[in-house]
């Protein structure tokens, strides 16, 4: 994970800085399945097998044949993402408690901002602010074809969805969950009222499920930032699959953090006019996601 320089910082106390990354990603569903790797800056191509090599049990003095196995790579591309926020530049004249207290705030609301982000690019391919799907990206997760449709029972859903992959031959090792579905399978009783699994509590703090790990995070269904303005509801209710070696991801550009007081950063008015200041938070994710490794259940 990459960590702060102190070229980062711009106006700043650097207290504000300490855990900013972890806050970051912290968030992240993908960051809790999914380990994150280093990064350099650009496109990062990474080796994939196209077909695992076997190995050979060879006699003494017996010839060595050809390995099966091959070879080729895929693109981890360069992801930015910022978080540009507002507030009365009088807040710099309150005692310097308060002051650290306020910016604490604001930068640990734009770090939970590119948490979130890192999920609906690499799920959805979402533009969080806007509401949008990015249309030219063509790498995401919610573009495999291994899909279960919600019906009346979750429990059986989850586990069609795994049957997809196991009998495709791919590993799964985790899953993550929308809050909805995931308080439905928490709270799913017998006809004599006896919970089904009542070790998931009501769901929504869950960590595992039949011996996967999971987490629990609204950006799977895409909510509440699909469609903008008009809210919608991308359907997704589940992702299982392979988040340790399916989703390749790292951090390839440290965040700076930078106070900005003078100028128009966000086309939203000059700060000076305006009596305002501007906190500015800013990522370079890099990533690459191999959708057939997954599957997800979804309502119609």
């Amino acid at each position: 994970m990459a960590v702060f320089g102190t070229g980062d910082l711009k106006n700043l106390p650097r207290t504000i800085a300490d855990g900013l990354v972890k806050d970051t990603v912290g968030g992240s569903t993908i960051a809790a399945l999914s380990g994150s790797e280093p990064m350099r800056f650009g496109n990062v191509d990474i080796i994939t097998f196209n077909g695992l090599p076997r190995a050979e049990f060879v006699g003494e003095g017996d010839q060595k044949g050809h390995t099966t196995g091959s070879f080729g790579s895929v693109t981890a591309k360069p992801r930015k993402a910022q978080v540009t926020m507002r507030f009365n530049e009088e807040v710099q004249w309150a005692d310097e408690d308060h002051q650290l207290g306020v910016l604490s705030e604001l930068a640990k609301a734009g770090g939970e901002a590119l948490a979130r982000a890192l999920d609906l690019g690499v799920y959805h391919r979402l533009n969080p602010l806007t509401g949008a799907a990015i249309t030219g990206w063509d790498n995401y997760l919610n573009a495999t074809t291994k899909r279960v449709e919600v019906a009346d029972k979750p429990d059986l859903e989850v586990e069609q969805a795994i049957g997809l992959l196991v009998n495709d031959s791919k590993t799964v090792n985790g899953i993550a969950f929308d809050p909805s579905f995931a308080w439905t399978l928490a709270t799913a009783r017998y006809a004599d009222g006896r919970k089904k699994n009542p070790e998931l509590g009501i769901g929504v703090n869950l960590s595992s499920y039949e011996g996967l790990t999971a987490s629990v995070s609204d950006t799977v269904s895409g909510r509440p930032e699909a469609g903008g303005e008009t809210p919608t509801d991308l359907k997704t209710r589940a992702i299982a699959g392979d988040f340790r070696g399916g989703i390749r991801w790292g951090v390839q550009r440290n965040i700076p953090i930078e106070m900005i007081k003078h100028g128009d950063p966000d086309g939203q008015g000059d700060l000076k006019r305006k009596n305002q200041i501007a906190l500015r938070l800013e990522i370079v994710y890099g990533w690459h996601v191999f959708a057939d490794r997954f599957a997800v259940v979804e309502t119609a």
